[in-house]
Parts: C-alpha cells; structure tokens; sequence
C-alpha cells in the first residue's frame, strides 16, 4: 500500500484532524506521504507535518494557491498521484477537503467512501469502518480498484508526533485553464464564541445532570484548572445552556481528547459517537445505570454538585504545592 494524506491547514497553522489521519496512516505503513499545498506559509509547515509520521512531504507552493480553492489543490493531487503512483488518498473532513476529494474522485474516475470513523487492513485489503443506523454500528467498506479515496470524520483519530525527519519534495504547479477561473475576493471570519474543540487534549462537558445552566460553571471550573476547554451534549445545547459550538457528537463535533471528563452524561448513542475515541474518559454521574459508565475507562458514581467542587479544590492546592 502506498498513502498519500492531504494536509490542510488555514494560514499559519495546521489542522488537527489530518494529522489525525497522518498518524492513523503511518500506523498502517511505515512510509506514508504527505501533501501541504499553499502560498509562502507552507515553508515553516513543513517540517511539523513529518513530526506527525510523514517520511515524504509534497509542498505545492504558488501565491495563486492563497486562499484556498479546490480546484488547484485537485490539479495538484492529481499530478503527485499519477507520478507517485500511490494507491490510496486520506482526507480528514472540512468544507474544504470534502470538495477536494469529490473533484480528485471526478479527475481520477476513482472510488471515494466518506463519514470514516477508522481504516484497518485484512488480508492485504484496505477496509473502511463508517456509522450506520445513526451511528449504532459499523459497517465494513472498500474499494473496487485503485486509487482509493477517503474522506474520514473530522476528529475520529489522535494526531501522535513520531519525531521523522522527511524527505521535502517541491510539486511544480501546474494548472488547468478552468481551475483559474475561480478567485476568492474576500474572507470573513466569524468567530462561533465556542470553544476550540477539535485541537484540545482535555474536554470536560457538561449534560443534562448538571440540572441547569448556571451549573455548567462546575464544568468551566474543571476545565480550566485541568487546563482543557468546556464542551455540551446536544440536550445541553437545545436547551439553550450552551451555543452549539460546544456541541459533542452525532449532530455536533467529534472529538478525540486525551482526556475526557463527562459530568452528568448519560452517554446516549449520539453522544457517544462523538468521544468515543478519546484516549481516557472519566465519567461522573449519580445514576450507575448510565450507559456512559459501559464505555468509560473510570465511573464515579456520585453528585456532581458534590464531587466536582471537592476534586477542582484538591487539583488546586496541587498545583500550588
């Protein structure tokens, strides 16, 4: 198998998610490559993308790649494919990479699954893991030939630094006449006032148990003297207790945190799907049939109310000692 992972970033930062996905890859392959297409940023990009498990970076760079715009970062794909002759394509899903892979799926004539929670190999084959019947299950996807392409769900995988040195490859730019049709003219950012979710390592949420929204405050104390950020179940979120920024699962963000702290989730199935990954969860919640305490890695049985303050004062004086 030869990998190639698209590497998005916006401005001088990259994106949680593929490096995510680069992590995932190189846990499959021992030679992954990647691709950072942009203007002049990409140069100091470069290097953090091979701490993430790349041996080979492609680095596309042109002023008319700024801002981004699909159709060129298909040009580009598509030339490092052929002349690379790789036989897989790994996206991590954004507004962006889902138009990147639709339009490389078009150019290559190739297969594209989306909506991947995980990548294994069996038998030498690579099979996709993608939520089916509301996320309840899995179900097993492939590919008919090559190249595969596949869109996976933002924040199924942690990004892990390996530390490798990669070998820089300069992609010559080369773009058809239609790709420069398009231009971007103005970019407006709107912050959404929610917290980074995606990119943190510690989240602690808050759910209906909390028993009002005054007392999300329990899940802000805990978060910032762990030094994380606050996120919500949906019920939180339709109540209005919290924007749906902060949103956690089917119909919100995944996430994969090292750790996660829910206080009083119930762990519906909805929810789950959206932390599932996250490398430790710690569950706090006074009814010990909650389905969350079937998946969490430590249960605490007990009032929130009670406990949170009693465990944000003991990590206080912790961390003043």
């Amino acid at each position: 198998m030869s990998t190639l992972v698209y590497v998005e970033h916006r401005r001088d930062e990259l994106c949680n998610g593929p490096l995510g996905v680069l992590a995932k890859a190189a846990d499959l392959d021992d030679d992954v490559a990647a691709v950072i297409i942009g203007g002049p940023e990409v140069k100091a990009l470069t290097p953090e993308v091979g701490r993430f498990g790349a041996t080979t970076v492609y680095v596309a760079e042109e002023d008319s790649l700024f801002p981004p715009l699909p159709q060129p970062r298909v040009d580009v794909l598509a030339k490092i494919v052929g002349e690379g002759g790789y036989d897989t394509v790994l996206f991590s899903n954004s507004v962006l990479a889902a138009d990147i892979a639709g339009g490389l799926a078009a150019r290559l004539g190739a297969g594209l699954n989306w909506d991947l929670v995980d990548i294994i190999t069996r038998d030498g084959d690579l099979i996709g893991k993608r939520p089916a019947l509301s996320d309840s299950v899995l179900v097993d996807v492939g590919w008919r030939s090559t190249p595969r392409l596949a869109l996976c769900r933002a924040g199924s995988f942690q990004s892990v630094e390996r530390g490798t040195q990669p070998s820089v490859q300069p992609v010559s730019v080369e773009l058809e006449s239609h790709s420069r049709a398009a231009r971007i003219v103005d970019q407006v950012t709107q912050p959404e006032g929610g917290p980074s979710l995606e990119a943190a390592e510690v989240i602690v949420t808050g759910g209906m148990g909390l028993g009002g929204p005054e007392k999300l405050s329990l899940a802000e104390d805990l978060a910032s003297v762990l030094g994380g950020v606050v996120g919500a179940t949906r019920a939180v979120v339709y109540a209005g207790w919290s924007p749906h920024s902060a949103q956690i699962g089917q119909t919100g963000k995944t996430v994969s945190p090292r750790l996660y702290v829910a206080l009083g989730v119930s762990g519906a199935v909805q929810h789950k799907v959206g932390m599932q990954n996250s490398e430790t969860i710690v569950a706090i919640n006074k009814d010990p049939r909650a389905p969350i305490f079937e998946f969490c890695d430590l249960a605490v049985v007990g009032d929130v109310h009670s406990i949170v303050p009693q465990l944000v004062e003991l990590l206080r004086r912790r961390k003043g000692s």
